[in-house]
């Protein structure tokens, strides 16, 4: 059996401020928000009787589950029935574990060994054009005990209200830009060769997939500004892809990632960036004939390249946006490569079961290796 659903209310608005205007952030509200955010857009729409609490004082880099444990205990005494978060997906993803009735412990949470129960409203807001945070059911934290992101996929998780303001956008440097969007690209292609892929979730992957494309072509044949009169789109195409992989799931570039990411503190889409093009022309390799073809047909269309040389032909574009490294530029010894498989082949059976086609330990490994 196949399904796909929107759970979130979708909410489109201009300007911040129509924001304030619909919710009324107040008295009993947790506002997860970084300090720049609120100063520049939310100063005069959060009421100082809500909660405010900036992310980045727990930690520099991705979230942990020792951060959500410090916040879950310097909020303790709040009472609130609304979590709003206005931020990238990282804040979005530790927000949703505090609509929930327990947070902590959270390898516990993670485990599935608490009573999941939500019983506040989660309202979520990107400033990114990346994740689809805003519409997945999905928590992704590094457990510090096993030194690698963690997903906890649950309905509990899903907002009530995501809430999109391309306004957001305007002051996204150029470097989160790139990762963010590659990201979504990648949510896209993962989402639409998935066996859990449907007819449905394949159109709102390749409707993500050409939207992110023909936006970079622009940037690629006018340059690094010419993204600012698409930042609506590119946030349009975020949210299609998570309601693609949402539904279809993401896979190995997801999973091969995520130990890059914690370890060496890749920014997500970057790490993505890094593991992409290999893993699909392996899967390529392995069973060229199956549904990689037709995506590849229409891959090949949007890019004006033969359908045996798309992945090529991505990466080159892909150079326009990012610059791609090998493994060894971020520190990766070749010890890693090793740990890097253990990890993904034991740890990360939740996104491997969405592969295009199976891949065993060796042909991780080689992966890994051919990018060293």
């Amino acid at each position: 059996m196949k399904q796909f659903g929107i759970t979130p209310k979708i909410l489109e608005f201009d300007h911040c401020h129509e924001v304030g205007e619909h919710f009324q952030i107040g008295k009993g509200d947790l506002v997860f928000i970084s300090d720049r955010t609120y100063l520049q857009y939310f100063k005069d729409i959060i009421s100082d009787q809500a909660l405010r609490l900036n992310y980045r004082s727990y930690v520099s880099g991705e979230p942990t589950d020792v951060m959500v444990e410090a916040i879950a205990a310097d909020i303790k005494d709040y009472h609130y029935s609304r979590v709003f978060a206005i931020g990238g997906g990282t804040i979005l993803d530790v927000a949703k574990l505090f609509a929930l009735k327990q947070t902590v412990p959270v390898v516990d949470l993670f485990n599935k060994e608490l009573d999941i129960i939500k019983d506040k409203q989660l309202i979520l807001i990107p400033t990114t054009c990346g994740t689809g945070s805003e519409v997945t059911n999905i928590s992704i934290l590094e457990l510090t005990a096993i030194q690698s992101k963690f997903g906890l996929a649950v309905d509990q998780l899903y907002a009530d209200y995501a809430v999109l303001i391309p306004e957001l956008l305007n002051e996204l440097p150029m470097a989160v830009f790139a990762t963010s969007s590659i990201d979504a690209f990648i949510h896209g292609i993962e989402s639409y060769t998935s066996p859990k892929a449907s007819p449905f979730s394949q159109l709102y992957s390749k409707k993500a997939m050409e939207m992110i494309l023909s936006g970079y072509q622009t940037i690629a044949a006018a340059g690094a500004d010419a993204r600012k009169p698409l930042l609506a789109d590119f946030m349009i195409a975020a949210t299609f892809a998570g309601i693609a992989f949402g539904n279809a799931g993401c896979a190995a570039v997801h999973a091969m990632s995520y130990p890059l990411g914690a370890v060496y503190h890749v920014p997500h889409g970057e790490a993505n960036y890094a593991l992409f093009s290999a893993v699909y022309k392996t899967y390529q390799a392995l069973d060229p004939d199956g549904p990689i073809n037709e995506l590849n047909g229409f891959l090949a269309k949007i890019l004006g390249c033969q359908a045996d040389a798309v992945y090529q032909a991505i990466e080159q574009l892909f150079s326009h946006i990012l610059t791609k490294k090998a493994l060894r530029d971020y520190g990766v010894s070749k010890a890693d490569l090793e740990t890097f498989t253990e990890a993904v082949m034991t740890k990360q059976s939740r996104l491997m079961a969405n592969n295009y086609v199976t891949l065993n330990r060796q042909q991780v490994l080689e992966i890994y290796t051919k990018l060293y």
